[in-house]
């Protein structure tokens, strides 16, 4: 964790800029999961306005908990050929359960995970987030060559 907690604005702003640095146009995918799915909801909402505030064209979807099938089906698959959003240039931001898990991580441009109950965060984020106080939320780094390759798996 980082010693100087940031306000939320400022930490979802610093996400958001590095989303748009790694992934600057295209269709573009990005998923919210934590262990309290209200709060991962509310980040990923954040998220969006934050994009939004950017130019950036933005669908927002809570997913709810999905199967692999299900999310590549009715979610990956309808927005990747333009049915869920008009555009070259747009992000799919979602919030649910089982949207890092090994089947799927890899359709995701970005992924965040959000915590705030002690639990150890997901295993395959690109950025994970304590937000045990939801107005200063704190990076959390954690060396993942010590977590096995199923780590955080939801069943």
């Amino acid at each position: 964790m980082t010693d100087h907690p940031e306000r939320r604005d400022a930490l979802v702003s610093r996400i958001v800029e590095q989303i748009l640095h790694n992934n600057a146009r295209g269709r573009r995918l990005v998923a919210v999961e934590g262990t309290d799915a209200a709060a991962a909801a509310a980040f990923a909402d954040d998220a969006a306005q934050a994009l939004r505030e950017r130019g950036q064209h933005v669908t927002r979807m809570s997913l709810g908990s999905v199967d692999e099938a299900t999310l590549r089906s009715d979610t990956v698959e309808p927005f990747r050929a333009g049915d869920l959003a008009n555009g070259d240039d747009v992000i799919l931001l979602v919030d649910g359960e089982r949207l890092l898990n090994a089947a799927v991580i890899g359709v995701w441009h970005y992924t965040v995970w959000t915590f705030s109950d002690g639990t150890l965060p997901h295993g395959k984020a690109n950025f994970i987030v304590d937000a045990t106080d939801p107005a200063f939320p704190q990076e959390h780094y954690y060396d993942l060559c010590k977590l096995p390759p199923s780590f955080g798996e939801r069943a």
